[in-house]
């Protein structure tokens, strides 16, 4: 592990300043409190839970920090109140989970009810008449109760400034592309900024459309969501101007050159609703998008033919395509079919680039200063501030931390019908990753037309979008159904001359010439005491087209083209405001069949869940365009109007969508699970990776085993979620496969034996990645866990490449990743994040190895590629892959980084709260589990 060095210095003079300036002000949560015999304790509302509702938010609620306390945290490891008062009960669930019982859920989760008892009121903020914010003592969670439906809007974000303005800051500039320009040019800063604004480069008039447009188009509920969402701005701003004013403001402003620490002279500036609508484009591109990659997929196809021949090989990327794999998990699977985007009978429109012809679209111009050093970013996951260092050199966020690919979230729900009590049990939540401040935060709601409690992205918290009613509760899951197509619009010159194929901005559309929208973002920064990253600047540019943005220049058959990626929620990021206005209004949602109606309100790709004392419940909302008969969604198609969605209008981008009915839905079923898999039968995958092995079976086959039982409880469904959450997927699932090819023949080297039976082992305990005891930092079977680290990107491509080849096999490695697990780092600046095996070659190596084996696969691979065929060839192949693989040290496997020593298991595996401001947290043992996350069984309904 290298030792961070940094300017403790600079920072320490910085706080003598401070001090001397009287920045030491109160803590947020406490500047406005009322005197105890001032609160005014009105009854709690209805709540039907009746203490049966739990849930738990890590490492804590309070994410603003004053100046005083960032030079406090790093100089004597201070930290504010409630800013990680829940990590250790969040992490202690992986050593208590095997006992648990209902009685005991309170020592991992807090108490979800309405209110705040007398006895537990921490603090009480009013910021307006209309509207009081209690705190409690536990968690510090804001309870917010509003006499007026505007003071309840405000009160919501009065409170999201007072435990995120910083966060909110950072996030309304990495949607509009400004992040350097605000927080530093430090190159992960620019990485944010390059992800996320290409996805979404909206000009001032676009935001404000949005806006109109829902003003327009939703009526009456339209106009209320506009108030709320004005509201909420109304109260992030009158908090803002408080905390400047009385000098308790984020530090981080201080620290990037925003406000001087002596003059309090400077700016933090006012948020709009346009604002909103940049972070919501930020959370829905992150969470709730779908589909695309169809330049790449095109690429595998191009080389699987060239390979095999058009026949053999589109039948060979078929079967690694697994669109509907027979064999995979499925959220309904009680055999209803929602058919969408299948693969047609006869595609047409298909618009293959000529081989070799593709490159990517320039995205950066004009680099000066740091921006031109032509330095690659740095292997080590960067954060924004480190102790003992004040600086914020290595940029907000880890290129890739907010990785589009990455879905995360589960849920796993019963119907009472197989419970001790008879009603419903639910256990999910969103696995948002690991951020200090989270990038959600904890919120109670209760006003006129609004009754909930649970968690909102930070900014645009009006509504809670994950949580409990009265009577009900809700969650999701990212569907990542394809919502996303790319289209070949064929570039041409306006003076009928041929166009260039890199530089031609013009291209046909619908006969006609069309010059392309250029739109640009220039950032420039300058170092500061927070940064010392060298000056400098860039410019950022993107062409846009009416089928969406330039991703790839090509030629089909010679022809010059543009690949554009068009998104169905593309100018719609605020439309989902009217979904979760509802899933808060309890007069709306009164059972599994009202959600489901307010559910499919929400544009973005979802699944959502629902649990009463009655039912439980499951819809998959997104925009679902309605392609043009014959074409192919899972390649780019030919940007003609035979082929674009049906009733498309690029003005607005809108088109024709699946109705309600063709949504996967399900009311009742005996049980759910959701992993990010599959939803049901004839919903196709949108993306490699959907087969025989996926994360959800780990779910799946742990629910269908309590179900078969019966009598499941709230403990008993908590520990399969929990016991999943400690699984290595390719011990439990692949594991028996290999050791039987393994087993074939007796191994006769003592070493390999030795190996194998620790794996045998391994397996026999559950292939779990768990400490011996609580707290050693060591697991149990740590050699079995490491030599499968090793082994698995070995046998891979020792079980696949010589088969495939070299250029298919880097093709289809490219549409998806040999692996995922905890220790493989998703990439090299992916470690630490929690969420692993979502995304990774299981299915194919396990249909591969049944193959050779001679077992029954349904929807086999096209060509069995281990051993090419030969059970001993096969055998042979692992063998000499596990040698390798157990002599690899664990330093290699391991490698050390500024969290970590080369070598450390536990360490490399574990969970790291990535700050996004100046307070960071101990690291705490892997878990695969939703970063926020509820257990509810409601006893009772209205």
């Amino acid at each position: 592990m290298r030792r961070r060095t940094g300017r403790l210095t600079a920072a320490t003079a910085v706080a003598v300043f401070a001090l001397g300036a009287g920045l030491a002000a109160p803590a947020p949560h406490s500047a406005a409190a009322a005197p105890p015999d001032r609160v005014n304790h009105e009854a709690a509302p209805a709540d039907h839970c009746r203490g049966q509702c739990a849930d738990i938010l890590p490492p804590g609620q309070n994410g603003n920090a004053t100046l005083v306390q960032i030079l406090a945290h790093q100089l004597f490891g201070t930290r504010p109140a409630h800013s990680s008062d829940q990590l250790a009960r969040y992490e202690s669930l992986t050593g208590g989970y095997s006992g648990l019982t209902d009685a005991a859920l309170t020592e991992f989760f807090n108490d979800a009810s309405f209110g705040v008892p007398e006895d537990q009121v921490e603090s009480v903020t009013r910021p307006r008449n209309d509207v009081t914010i209690t705190r409690d003592k536990k968690t510090g969670v804001p309870h917010i109760k509003g006499d007026t439906r505007y003071g309840t809007a405000f009160g919501a974000g009065y409170a999201a400034a007072q435990d995120r303005l910083w966060m909110m800051d950072l996030f309304r500039h990495i949607g509009r592309g400004s992040l350097t320009s605000f927080a530093g040019g430090a190159l992960a800063n620019q990485a944010m900024e390059q992800q996320f604004w290409p996805q979404a480069p909206y000009t001032e008039a676009d935001y404000r459309s949005q806006i109109e447009r829902i003003r327009q188009t939703e009526g009456a509920r339209g106009e209320l969501a506009m108030a709320d969402a004005q509201a909420y701005v109304d109260g992030v701003n009158a908090y803002r101007k408080a905390a400047k004013d009385g000098r308790y403001f984020p530090g981080e402003y201080v620290l990037t050159g925003h406000v001087d620490a002596i003059t309090n002279i400077g700016e933090i500036k006012p948020f709009s609703l346009t604002d909103l609508i940049a972070i919501a484009s930020v959370v829905g591109g992150q969470f709730g998008g779908g589909g695309g990659g169809e330049v790449q997929a095109a690429l595998s196809l191009l080389a699987a033919q060239q390979k095999y021949g058009v026949v053999e090989g589109t039948r060979v990327w078929e079967s690694f395509r697994q669109r509907e794999d027979p064999e995979a998990v499925l959220t309904v699977h009680d055999g209803t079919r929602f058919p969408y985007a299948t693969r047609p009978e006869n595609p047409r429109g298909g618009a293959l680039p000529d081989p070799g012809s593709v490159v990517p679209e320039q995205l950066v111009y004009d680099r000066t200063g740091s921006a031109g050093t032509g330095a690659k970013s740095p292997v080590r996951a960067p954060e924004l501030l480190r102790p003992a260092q004040g600086i914020y050199d290595d940029g907000v966020l880890p290129p890739g931390a907010l990785d589009p690919r990455r879905g995360m979230s589960n849920a796993l729900l019963v119907s009472g019908a197989h419970t001790a009590s008879g009603h419903p049990i639910a256990v999910f939540g969103p696995q948002t990753g690991y951020f200090a401040p989270q990038l959600l935060m904890l919120q109670e709601l209760q006003g006129p037309g609004i009754s909930a409690r649970g968690v909102s992205f930070a900014g645009v918290g009006m509504y809670v979008q994950m949580g409990r009613g009265p009577d009900y509760a809700w969650s999701a899951t990212s569907a990542a159904q394809d919502i996303t197509d790319t289209y070949a619009v064929e570039l041409c010159a306006p003076d009928g001359g041929v166009p260039d194929k890199q530089t031609a901005d013009h291209y046909l559309h619908r006969g006609r010439c069309t010059p392309m929208e250029k739109l640009e973002r220039r950032n420039a920064w300058k170092p500061t005491v927070a940064d010392s990253t060298a000056k400098g600047s860039y410019r950022m540019q993107v062409w846009r087209t009416e089928y969406g943005m330039v991703t790839h220049r090509a030629t089909i058959d010679g022809a010059p083209v543009a690949y554009t990626s068009l998104r169905s929620t593309y100018r719609h990021e605020a439309d989902s405001i009217i979904g979760f206005q509802l899933l808060n209004d309890p007069s709306y949602v009164t059972d599994a069949a009202s959600f489901q109606q307010a559910a499919h309100h929400i544009d973005y790709a979802f699944n959502w869940f629902y649990a009463d004392s009655r039912t439980a419940g499951y819809f998959n909302s997104g925009m679902n365009p309605v392609r043009a008969e014959g074409v192919d969604p899972a390649l780019p198609v030919r940007a003609e109007e035979a082929y674009e969605w049906r009733d498309f209008d690029p003005v607005h981008n809108t088109a024709a969508y699946t109705p309600f009915a063709e949504h996967p839905q399900s009311a009742g079923q005996d049980y759910y699970i959701s992993w990010n898999n599959r939803q049901a039968e004839g919903y196709a995958a949108a993306g490699f990776g959907f087969g025989s092995v996926h994360r959800g079976d780990l779910l799946d086959d742990r629910v269908a085993a309590l179900v078969a039982r019966g009598g499941v409880t709230r403990a008993s469904l908590t520990r399969a979620m929990a016991e999943a959450g400690l699984t290595d997927l390719r011990g439990e699932q692949l594991l028996p496969e290999l050791l039987a090819v393994l087993r074939s023949q007796p191994v006769t080297d003592p070493r390999l034996d030795a190996v194998v039976r620790q794996l045998e082992s391994w397996r026999t305990a559950g292939a779990q990645r768990k400490e011996t005891t609580q707290g050693s930092r060591r697991y149990a079977h740590a050699d079995a866990v490491r030599t499968m680290d090793a082994w698995w990107p070995l046998l891979i491509e020792e079980q696949f490449k010589p088969g495939l080849g070299e250029e298919l096999y880097g093709a289809f490695t490219a549409n998806l990743a040999v692996d995922e697990s905890p220790a493989a780092r998703h990439g090299a600046a992916g470690a630490h994040g929690g969420s692993a095996f979502q995304y990774g070659w299981w299915g194919f190596a396990d249909k591969d190895l049944r193959q050779v084996l001679g077992e029954r696969v349904e929807g086999p691979l096209a060509r069995t590629y281990c051993g090419g065929g030969s059970l001993t060839a096969c055998r042979d192949a692992l063998l000499t892959t596990l040698g390798q693989a157990a002599a690899t040290p664990a330093t290699e496997v391991y490698p050390g980084d500024d969290d970590c020593a080369a070598g450390d298991q536990w360490c490399s595996d574990a969970l790291v709260h990535r700050p996004l401001g100046g307070i960071t947290h101990p690291a705490a043992h892997w878990q695969n589990r939703p970063t926020y996350q509820q257990v509810v069984e409601f006893p009772s309904h209205r």
